[in-house]
């Protein structure tokens, strides 16, 4: 499958700077659209019977022995059970598993007054659509986000460097429910500034 292929006639909208949350059973795959480019797609995954397990990017980082996976490489629970496995991606590579969900301290500290779409907010939005809560906010896997590290170990927030139409796809390895935000980041430059929307088909 190639990007020109994906029909996004049949495919579900993460609306930009909202969440969506969707179930998935073993064996299913999950294909996420970057539509127009340049947005960072925040990516969670809870076993369907338990949302205290859920993948975890420590422990996903633990067993791959790197910081971005790459295709065929799975991620793993708190449990340290396989969730989700990465069978494609048409992208340069550059996802990230460093940083922290943006929430409401994450704005004020940025200088935002008054309310502020975040990620954190989103994924509880979109897990009670699906009648479930979370008990933690877990660090997601953030999908097309750019956070290099230098040499010295310095960190950076960078503009995606995927294009429109790439895609990335994930392998449910359990029944799970899968939560995705279109991160609504505008005060610095993950989203090259502008949030907007993205889609994702089940398969």
């Amino acid at each position: 499958m190639t990007a020109a292929t994906i029909d996004l006639t049949r495919a579900r909208l993460i609306p930009a700077r909202n969440g969506v949350a969707a179930r998935l059973d073993a064996g299913e795959t999950v294909t996420i659209v970057n539509t127009h480019g340049k947005q960072v797609v925040d990516t969670w995954a809870f076993n369907a019977r338990d949302t205290g397990e859920f993948m975890s990017m420590e422990h996903s980082r633990a067993s791959m022995l790197r910081l971005v996976p790459r295709v065929g490489d799975t991620l793993t629970t708190n449990r340290r059970r396989a969730i989700l496995t990465l069978v494609a991606d048409t992208t340069p590579g550059i996802h990230d598993t460093l940083i922290a969900a943006c929430d409401i301290h994450r704005y004020r500290q940025l200088g935002a007054v008054g309310h502020h779409d975040n990620c954190t907010q989103n994924l509880a939005h979109a897990l009670e659509t699906v009648g479930l809560s979370a008990a933690v906010t877990p660090a997601p896997l953030n999908l097309f986000m750019n956070v290099p590290v230098d040499d010295s170990g310095q960190l950076d927030f960078r503009s995606p460097v995927s294009e429109a139409g790439q895609y990335v796809a994930l392998r449910a390895e359990m029944d799970l429910v899968i939560v995705f935000s279109a991160c609504p980041q505008d005060m610095v430059p993950v989203n090259d500034m502008r949030p907007t929307d993205a889609h994702f088909l089940i398969a």
